[in-house]
């Protein structure tokens, strides 16, 4: 019986759309989303490596607005980026990726007075960068799916 602590911190979910969709997320409704990069903000203060495999399993019941983006067949996570830590950086960090992308309205936050948690860039490497950037900024460390799993 292994005495480790689960991993806390937010994550940070590099989604690639490979066209234009429309998808109906919850209670949203339906949505347009262009061909492109997506970020997708989101914090884990149970677990972080259950949240993170959950994202990246096919088989789940559709929860948050993200699974229902994921379930399009269009969408693709590329990387997973994240922070270790008790304290849910995710609102901080999704604010300073909108600096450099642009926010899908309303999705990710319902539960925050945030405009969105899901940034758009049209490409990948500005994708990557303002995770790192907005990571780095805020003096926490990058942390890569492989430091996880």
């Amino acid at each position: 019986m292994s005495n480790k602590k689960p991993l806390k911190g937010t994550y940070c979910l590099l989604i690639h759309l490979k066209q234009d969709s429309r998808v109906t997320i919850g209670k949203l409704g339906e949505k347009s989303f262009k061909n492109g990069y997506y970020v997708y903000v989101g914090s884990a203060l149970n677990s972080l490596e259950t949240r993170i495999r959950r994202h990246l399993r096919d088989d789940k019941k559709l929860y948050w607005h993200i699974d229902y983006l994921l379930a399009c067949e269009n969408a693709e996570i590329k990387d997973v980026l994240f922070t270790s830590g008790n304290f849910k950086w995710e609102c901080t960090i999704a604010s300073e990726i909108a600096e450099m992308g642009v926010g899908a309205k309303n999705f990710g936050c319902s539960d925050c007075k945030c405009e969105s948690h899901l940034l758009f860039f049209k490409e990948y490497i500005d994708s990557k960068n303002s995770i790192i950037n907005a990571l780095e900024k805020l003096g926490l460390k990058v942390n890569y799916l492989e430091d996880l799993i």
